[in-house]
Formats: structure tokens, C-alpha cells, sequence
């Protein structure tokens, strides 16, 4: 039995999840449910980044101690990661006591490539993060991601050398060792790894109280890159335990715009406490809202909890990890939703529904039924290199192709020539085909999955008393 890891980035848990962070829940839990039905042991981590700056004027802003405003959050995530049907082996917050721990005796194996000095250059507060000159003069002036001009910092800070670490990490990536999917964010990356400076891995704990103390020194306090980083590896016990069973990480699935972290930083904080590179970087794209970026400001933020609470999980993960191409920027708007739920309910729904009904009719027994096709060759290499919206569309034209069998054979035409051998064939015969495009189904949709089995495989077949997916 092979043992796999799949990490999640933790959200920052300064605000409400957005439908941006489903997105990586829902493409690990997917690949997490297809390995386990090839027979792997899967642990999946997720979690939330709770230390900064911006949590900490939150808290203040709403007038409550920052430890409650963040235990409050974390809990927001844990209801959100579960209303997804999402389901994780290991949640780590990053003011979880082992990891505060685990994270100092990281920094202290990490020294022999920390030093102290003096920073002067350009701060994101939004960001809470350092830009180059170059980057600097690129966005002139403002960042791109909050439209908010960078501020001038002068500051003593610990620093890692990166530079001891970056001909390894582009080696690694240009081989696969690390592999970085899609193919066009890696090229992006190596043009990035050329300018790539050593970087703060500190703050003064005038500027930054709310964190985890460097070890030896507490004028400092970590600053996010060994903090948030180190919980891929601090969940799972590390320094303090032997993590080989489960590390490296077989994917880390992550937003485009963390990718220079996790391919940059992140390589050279494994690399230095002597740990493998994780096997992919899994990076998606962004979700804009009717063209336009997500925005408090604009007021064009969609609330996932309401899209759930209209339609279910089930029409929620169809739409994610159908429609918004894995790898690719998609757009949301509640026109598309609605079009794409309709999708759903007419190409599978009422599939259901009138298949059940005629076996119901014509007393096609589902006991002794069972999957007909049960591997799918070009399935499985879609799902093995993360291709998951285009696997799922593979599988729902399974589901078409059974819709236009039954328009085609003509059931009840069949039955009116009373030759209940033919009538009995092909309807089992659709039945097992439904039962096949239901196994591949299952990590996308697994209630769903789970309903169509237990219809299609009791001893008397009954239609569904309401619709697969109703809404509210």
C-alpha cells in the first residue's frame, strides 16, 4: 500500500473564506478520494495561518483579544472545509503550541544559513511581504494584488540565504525532481529564480507582536516564510518525529500568486534542514466575478456560503471542478452557476430519475448488478497528471453517451414488442454502465456517487422520492 501526503496552503484568517479557497480544498479532496480507491493510504493536511499584522488590527478593529478573534476564524474554516464534503486527516492552526514549537527548532537548524541586517527597501502591507526594486518599478509603485502604494521600510531583520540554495532548486525544478504544474507558471518561475534575493525571515517584535519569537532573541519575531511554510511538515511532527513515511509530499495544491513562495523559499527551508523537495506544486488559477477581480471594495465578493446554502455541496463541487479549468483563471458569475446546475440536473438528475423509473416499471432488479467497465485507461492518466476538469469531463460524456443510449434503444418501444429478454439486457446493460460512470464519479461527487449506487444496486430499484439535486 503506497502512503501519500497531499498538502493545502492554509488560509490567512483575517476575513471570511472566500470561493477562492475552495478551490484548493477541492482538488486535494478529489485527488485524495481517487487515490484511496486505487488503494493508497492518504493523509491530506489542511489548516489556518493565524499570526501578522493584519489578524492582529482586525482583532483590534473588532474589539476583541486576538486569540479569540482568530480561534472564532479558524472555526469559520473548519465549518467551511466540511460543508465542501471535503474531508482531511490533519488540521494544524499555526498558534498551535507544537507547531510554535516545532517552528523554533526549525529555525535553530536552519541558522547555519541565517544572518542578521539591515533592510531598506519596499513593503506590502496587504501582502505583509518585501518586493524588489524590480517588482517595484514593474507595478510603479502599487501593488497589484490591493492597489495600494508600497512603503518605504527601514528595518534589522534575520535573513535566510537563498543564495546557498537556488542552483539546487533550479536544477530541481527543471528536471521535475519538484515538478510545477502547468508547465507555463514553471517556465514563469525560472525567469523569476534568476532575481531572487535572500530574504527576511524576521520582523522586530515593535513592528510585528503578534507571532512566533525567534529563538535566542526576543527584539524578533518569525516572520510568515518559516511560520506558515513549516506547517506542511510541523502537522506531521517534524523536527520531532521521522516524517520519511509520509514526506515528501506527493502534491502541495496552491494559488498562482504563492507559487514563488512555495517554489522558492519553501525548497530552500526543506533543503536546509535536510529534508526532500516535495514531488509537484499543483497551482490554480484565480477566480474573477462577471471579468472582474474579487474586491471588498468593488463589492463583487461571492460569499461560498450562500452559493451552498441555494444549491448544496454537491451542484457547488460540479461547478468548481468541472467548470473552472484546474490549472487555468475562470470566471464566476450566477448566471453561469445557474446554467451549469440545470447541466447537472438535466444530464444526471433526470438520468436517474428515468432510468430507476423504467427499471421500477418494467421490475429490473439492481441485485447481482454491479459496474460494468471497471478501469478507464485515459481516466486514470487524466487524474495522475492533475488534470481533474478535464477527467471530469471525460467522465460526464459517460454520462451523455447514457442519456443518448437510452433515446436511441427506445426502452418502451421494447416493451410493447413483450421480448422482456431484450428489454431485461438493455436495461441492465445501462444500468451497469451508470454504475461504471458512477465509480468514476466519486471523487468529484461522492453523495451524489453514493445515491446512485444505492439505487441502482438494491434488489428492487426505486426512483429517487425527490430530485438528486434540489434546491433550496
Amino acid at each position: 500500500m503506497t502512503k501519500t501526503y497531499i498538502a493545502t496552503a492554509i488560509p490567512y484568517v483575517n476575513g471570511a473564506p472566500h470561493v477562492g479557497h475552495a478551490m484548493d480544498f477541492l482538488i486535494a479532496d478529489t485527488y485524495r478520494r481517487f487515490l484511496l480507491a486505487q488503494g493508497d493510504e492518504v493523509r491530506l493536511q489542511a489548516g489556518t495561518d493565524e499570526h501578522g499584522n493584519k489578524v492582529f488590527k482586525k482583532a483590534e478593529q473588532e474589539g476583541v483579544p486576538v486569540q479569540q478573534f482568530v480561534d472564532k476564524n479558524a472555526a469559520q474554516f473548519k465549518e467551511f472545509i466540511h460543508r465542501l464534503g471535503v474531508e482531511y486527516t490533519d488540521f494544524i492552526r499555526t498558534t498551535d503550541e507544537d507547531h510554535i514549537r516545532r517552528c523554533q527548532l526549525i529555525w535553530k537548524q536552519l541558522e547555519p544559513y541565517i544572518y542578521k541586517d539591515t533592510y531598506e527597501g519596499w513593503y506590502c502591507e496587504g501582502c505583509e511581504g518585501f518586493v524588489t526594486q524590480t517588482e517595484y518599478d514593474a507595478n510603479n509603485g502599487v501593488c497589484p494584488d490591493h492597489q495600494k502604494p508600497y512603503i518605504k521600510l527601514s528595518e534589522e531583520n534575520y535573513y535566510l540565504r537563498l543564495s546557498d540554495f537556488t542552483d539546487r532548486i533550479k536544477e530541481a525544478i527543471e528536471t521535475d525532481e519538484m515538478r510545477i504544474v502547468p508547465e507555463s507558471r514553471k517556465k514563469e518561475f525560472l525567469n523569476l529564480l534568476a532575481d531572487v534575493a535572500d530574504v527576511s525571515i524576521s520582523r522586530p517584535s515593535k513592528q510585528l507582536s503578534w507571532g512566533i519569537p525567534v529563538p535566542g532573541d526576543d527584539t524578533q519575531v518569525m516572520y510568515v516564510w518559516v511560520d506558515a511554510l513549516a506547517n506542511y511538515i510541523t502537522v506531521l511532527g517534524f523536527p520531532e518525529e521521522d516524517i520519511s513515511d509520509w514526506w515528501p509530499a506527493k502534491v502541495q495544491v496552491i494559488g498562482k500568486d504563492i507559487l514563488r513562495f512555495h517554489a522558492g523559499i519553501w525548497p530552500a527551508i526543506l533543503l536546509g534542514v535536510n529534508l526532500p523537495l516535495p514531488h509537484t506544486l499543483l497551482t490554480h488559477g484565480h477566480i474573477t466575478v462577471d471579468g472582474a477581480k474579487m474586491s471588498k471594495s468593488v463589492g463583487n465578493v461571492i460569499d461560498p456560503i450562500e452559493i451552498l446554502d441555494k444549491h448544496g455541496t454537491e451542484p457547488f463541487r460540479y461547478y468548481f471542478l468541472r467548470h473552472v479549468p484546474t490549472t487555468e483563471d475562470a470566471d464566476f458569475s450566477w448566471e453561469k452557476f445557474e446554467s451549469a446546475y440545470n447541466e447537472l440536473a438535466n444530464d444526471l438528475g433526470n438520468l436517474v430519475q428515468r432510468l430507476s423509473t423504467m427499471c421500477q416499471k418494467y421490475s429490473i432488479a439492481g441485485q447481482g448488478l454491479s459496474a460494468g467497465q471497471t478501469s478507464d485507461n485515459r481516466y486514470e492518466d487524466l487524474m495522475r497528471n492533475f488534470e481533474f476538469s478535464n477527467a471530469f469531463n471525460h467522465v460526464w460524456s459517460k454520462i451523455q453517451d447514457i442519456n443518448k443510449a437510452i433515446d436511441d434503444a427506445k426502452p418502451w418501444e421494447i416493451a410493447k414488442t413483450g421480448d422482456q429478454a431484450k428489454l431485461q439486457s438493455t436495461l441492465s446493460d445501462m444500468v451497469k454502465d451508470l454504475l461504471s460512470a458512477s465509480q468514476l464519479l466519486a471523487p468529484f461527487l461522492p453523495e451524489t456517487s453514493k445515491k446512485i449506487d444505492d439505487i441502482f444496486t438494491a434488489a428492487k430499484i426505486t426512483p429517487p422520492a425527490t430530485s438528486l439535486f434540489p434546491k433550496a
